[in-house]
């Protein structure tokens, strides 16, 4: 991360480890039955173009896949699920031009394709499975030819702590047993594989970070304004970073790494390891909120999203404290292992000596390693480091009773939390969503879920964050687990805003999603969806309390009558809306009426759930088969409104700049701002070498083993 010198040195000594980590599990890519007397299709291509800016991120993917045999196949290709996205469009380039599908049922989208399939004719699906995976399915891909298809997603961009994390996930999670023993995975592109990714913020961004990404090129063309690319794209871009960004920590990992390890352009890419952008805004930032909205010409109702990133006036704590680490141990989590222990032997390294400490681990059945809470003493802490580093993976995941056993022995007079790390897919012993949910209910304890992979099950693991108010952090391999584990210390080191409401009048309001906003932790933002009708001033307040203190924010702004720059926050608002009823669901049981209202605003807002799919068909089938064209128009407009967004530099969307709400600056993660040292540049320098060095020996070493036959 971005930090101090102390933190620095210890987060790029943790990078260097993780550089060195081989990674396992698997990838996204074309699946092939096992067993399967037909041959695998080839990715030829593999486009990414990726544009964050007004507070949510829009990802396009296209690929090309190609048959290079003698008969028709059918593809189909998996990735990861990316967090809290949701999929706009799905194309299949039909006759040379692409065709937009629509969104059905789930077991319509899938008989209509099926029909389509065995008609001979054209035809693609894209599914969800479950929280897994998205999949997409095309026929034909035709005896020596290559099918075009392309996938769009949005999902929120919030920054906490000062930093915006972006993922592109690409390394599927090795959770699904089933799924694993019944396919073979491609992975490899054949041909051009690229990653373009545009960061427009109205805050200005003085450093951007693309950890484990030794071919990416970063251009600042702004204060707020950068560009990165990887792959074969990258060259075309250059060394333009100017020479301020140079010195910043992830230009200098990055340069060095080239030097190190370049990537020829031409090179074949394994779609195995998750792309991550970090990006640091400028030190001492107002907190602020901003407002984005989108209300067509003659329309009575908008929608906006509103994001509040409260200002630095939550008190440190300064008692000792008890934390519990629960980790898991299953086989699933062999590839992660060493990330997590790293962390944890990080984390235990930042704890005061007033706190007390106890690690609980996981797999068919739990255990402690520390038989009861230890202060945290240097001794102490240096011995169960020492017994983290050796522990090994096997077995299923029983995360309830790793959670149970976490939750006993806390002192009701201390302050506790419980620092959960796994890949949250649970598959021995009680797994209902439902316990989970009763027995955190049952304790006054925070849980804090550091969510491995991408494929774990993170509506379970989320459920029981909200219920304890706590909160869920995603760690992919690519990310520096310290760096995640720190920032959750951050702000568990300092008192929370409880008790939050929020309250709009002025302006007439509805909808707003999430409906109960809970705990409010240091750094954290707030992100609010909703519908609005004409327009006018709102005035805005926020409710809570401190450390059982009452406190208020409030302020003033316009909502304006016509706003066309945004049409995304739509499906943005669809799919928040659509976790709440899933969320009513986890506590309620199945109900057919929330299904229905799911499936309804999916097929509505054009998005992928687990009740509906997207599929493509020619346009005289979508007519024949009376399917309204809904999600095709809606793609059109958010189309045109990305290019006029193309067009203009970024800009500021702060809606209280007359009216301030929060009189403090926001918070920051570590020291907040400015270039790296000279010495940090030094020690960096040795680190990425050490890295280097260690890879060339062990390919060295490699290369010298005699061949077996």
């Amino acid at each position: 991360m971005f930090t101090s010198s102390r933190t620095a040195a210890s987060g790029l000594f943790i990078l260097a480890l993780l550089a060195l980590t081989p990674l396992t599990g698997n990838a996204a890519g074309l699946l092939t039955p096992v067993g399967s007397p037909h041959p695998p299709l080839e990715i030829r291509d593999h486009r990414v173009k990726a544009v964050i800016e007004d507070g949510y991120a829009v990802t396009e993917v296209e690929q090309v896949f190609h048959n290079p045999h003698g008969v028709d196949l059918e593809a189909r290709y998996s990735f990861p699920v990316p967090e809290h996205a949701a999929v706009a469009e799905f194309s299949y380039w039909i006759d040379g031009q692409p065709v937009i599908g629509e969104v059905l049922e789930a077991a319509k989208a899938k008989q209509l394709y099926e029909d389509e399939k065995a008609a001979g004719r054209e035809a693609g699906l894209a599914e969800k499975d479950s929280y897994k995976t998205f999949e997409i399915h095309v026929w034909p891909v035709k005896a020596g030819q290559d099918v075009r298809i392309r996938l769009v997603y949005v999902q929120e961009a919030s920054v906490d702590l000062g930093l915006g994390r972006y993922n592109y996930p690409l390394e599927e999670g090795g959770v699904d047993e089933e799924k694993l023993a019944f396919w073979h995975r491609n992975e490899q592109v054949t041909g051009h594989f690229s990653f373009d990714l545009e960061l427009k913020s109205g805050y200005g961004v003085d450093a951007v970070r693309i950890p484990r990404s030794p071919g990416a090129v970063t251009q600042r063309l702004g204060p707020g304004h950068w560009k990165i690319s990887i792959g074969n794209a990258a060259s075309s871009i250059g060394n333009a970073a100017s020479d301020a960004a140079e010195l910043e920590l992830g230009a200098q990992i990055n340069a060095l790494e080239r030097q190190a390890a370049p990537v020829p352009a031409g090179s074949q890419h394994t779609l195995d390891q998750d792309i991550l952008v970090y990006w640091r805004l400028q030190p001492d930032l107002p907190g602020a909120v901003d407002l984005v909205t989108h209300k067509p010409p003659g329309a009575k109702r908008g929608t906006f999203m509103m994001t509040l990133t409260p200002g630095d006036d939550l008190a440190a704590i300064t008692e000792g404290r008890d934390w519990v680490f629960v980790l898991d141990l299953s086989g699933s989590m062999s590839g992660k292992l060493a990330t997590l222990a790293a962390g944890i032997d990080e984390a235990l390294g930042q704890l005061n000596p007033e706190d007390r400490f106890r690690i609980i681990t996981f797999n068919n059945t739990s255990r402690e390693l520390t038989s009861g809470f230890h202060a945290a003493t240097p001794e102490n802490v240096a011995h169960f480091q020492d017994r983290v580093r050796q522990l090994q993976t096997s077995g299923g995941t029983n995360l309830y009773a790793g959670l149970e056993l976490g939750l006993r022995s806390l002192d009701a007079d201390r302050t506790s939390s419980i620092s959960l790390v796994t890949d949250g897919v649970a598959n021995v012993g009680v797994t209902e969503k439902r316990s989970f949910i009763d027995l955190l209910e049952a304790k006054d304890v925070r849980l804090f879920t550091f969510v491995m992979g991408n494929s774990a099950n993170r509506p379970l693991l989320e459920a029981m964050t909200k219920v304890s108010n706590g909160f869920a952090l995603s760690v992919s391999n690519s990310d520096d687990i310290t760096g995640r584990l720190l920032m959750a210390r951050d702000k568990l080191t300092h008192e929370a805003l409880h008790g939050v409401e929020l309250s709009i009048s002025g302006v007439k309001t509805a909808d707003l999603t999430p409906r109960q906003i809970g705990t409010v932790y240091r750094g954290q933002q707030m992100i609010i969806l909703g519908h609005y009708w004409d327009g006018g001033t709102a005035d805005i307040s926020l409710r809570g309390k401190v450390s059982g203190a009452k406190k208020h924010y409030q302020t003033s702004f316009e909502f304006p009558a016509v706003s066309e720059e945004n049409p995304e926050i739509e499906r943005l608002w669809a799919y928040a809306a659509i976790r709440h009823l899933i969320d009513e669901m986890d506590y309620l049981g199945t109900d057919p009426d929330l299904e229905t209202a799911v499936t309804d605003l999916a097929v509505e807002y054009g998005l992928v759930t687990d009740y509906t799919s997207m599929v493509v068909v020619r346009d005289e089938v979508f007519n024949a088969s009376g399917i309204t064209r809904t999600n095709r128009d809606r793609v059109v407009q958010e189309r045109k409104a990305r290019e006029v967004r193309a067009q203009r530099p970024p800009v500021s969307r702060q809606a209280d700049k007359a009216q301030p709400m929060y009189k403090k600056k926001r918070p920051s993660f570590g020291s907040g701002g400015g270039s790296i040292a000279p010495a940090e540049i030094g020690t960096l320098a040795v680190l990425v070498w050490l890295v280097w060095y260690a890879r060339r020996r062990r390919a060295l070493q490699t290369a010298s083993r005699p061949c077996r036959s």
